[in-house]
């Protein structure tokens, strides 16, 4: 039967099947879908699990070996088989339907498969058939749009942590999708047991607190007009691999709040109240011309990301000879 992973725990509660199929490109969704079967599975007496990797000169017959010799300390096995989704051939197609036609024999073992995310030619197969009947299939996608603040903030409750609005468009900016260094960035900011709500500036100082600079003195630097500063501390997190992203989401946040600079240390709200005097344009426009580092950063557009991000922050120093990066993306479509 197909599964949602987020409907897989409540399946495994009201029983086991006798083969899962859990395929995705996310490692981390895939291994917690799978831990999520293996515990199940220990709960009610398979203590014992084997590993095993699909590669040149793997048989399939050897999981039903496998299967047939259990230590004498165990009544119930798991198997835990890693297959690369171009390895389910004919003989891995014969052994799994072969297998579901005898599930009756697998109440003492469980099949556990994990893959990477299955062609749509696979998926109508006659063994994905098979399993996607008697057995359960997790198919895990990415996560787009919305979904994955979604899920960032999913994984901050279980942690017990809460955030302002614009620190969560922060942390999400920072590791980009990347469903792994999300989950470190989170239990690094549940050791540091801050205030709630967790405000942008004390996210941004505890995630980068290893960095000779951080994001926020990147912006400070450029709306206090110190176009020499922008330049050393942008080369200085391309360096340290801060993202394109992680910037942007600290620039947006300073520039939504440029009339909210209370409460903010004295450096930074000075720093705000001068560029408010010295900037030309609206808020809003700033926020667009963010707008376009972002999509250069996602492949949409042309040119470097980093080198508009930088005529941005100069531009907003006050460098009058440099153009904001709406104008050179102007400039360049009409070549």
């Amino acid at each position: 039967m197909p599964v949602k992973p987020e409907q897989l725990r409540g399946v495994l509660h009201k029983g086991l099947a006798p083969v899962y199929l859990v395929s995705g490109d996310d490692t981390l969704l895939v291994t917690e879908a799978c831990d999520q079967v293996i515990a199940a599975a220990r709960g009610q007496g398979f203590s014992e699990r084997s590993v095993h990797h699909v590669d040149t000169g793997f048989s399939w017959h050897s999981l039903s070996q496998d299967a047939a010799s259990l230590s004498l300390f165990a009544e119930r096995k798991i198997l835990d088989v890693r297959v690369p989704s171009k390895k389910f051939d004919k003989d891995a197609s014969a052994m799994l339907r072969d297998w579901v036609a005898h599930s009756g024999a697998a109440g003492d073992t469980v099949l556990l498969l994990r893959t990477e995310r299955l062609q749509p030619k696979q998926r109508s197969s006659a063994w994905f058939k098979a399993l996607d009947k008697d057995g359960v299939v997790v198919l895990i996608w990415p996560l787009v749009g919305q979904e994955f603040p979604r899920w960032l903030q999913a994984r901050l409750q279980d942690r017990g942590l809460q955030l302002q609005a614009d620190a969560l468009d922060y942390l999400a900016a920072r590791v980009e999708g990347n469903l792994l260094a999300a989950v470190q960035e989170i239990e690094k900011l549940a050791l540091q047991e801050l205030s709630a709500p967790i405000s942008v500036e004390a996210i941004a100082a505890c995630l980068e607190d290893t960095s000779r600079f951080n994001s926020f003195d990147l912006v400070d630097a450029a709306m206090a007009g110190d176009a020499a500063r922008v330049h050393r501390v942008l080369q200085g997190l391309r360096e340290e691999g801060v993202s394109v992203f992680a910037i942007l989401g600290a620039l947006t946040s300073q520039l939504r709040r440029l009339d909210q600079a209370r409460g903010l240390p004295p450096a930074r709200a000075r720093a705000i109240q001068l560029f408010s005097q010295r900037s030309r344009i609206p808020d809003y426009q700033w926020l667009a011309e963010c707008a376009v580092v972002d999509q250069l950063a996602k492949g949409v557009g042309i040119g470097n990301p980093w080198i508009s991000l930088e005529q941005l922050l100069l531009a907003m120093a006050g460098v009058t000879a440099m153009r904001r990066p709406s104008v050179y993306q102007r400039l360049l479509r009409r070549r």
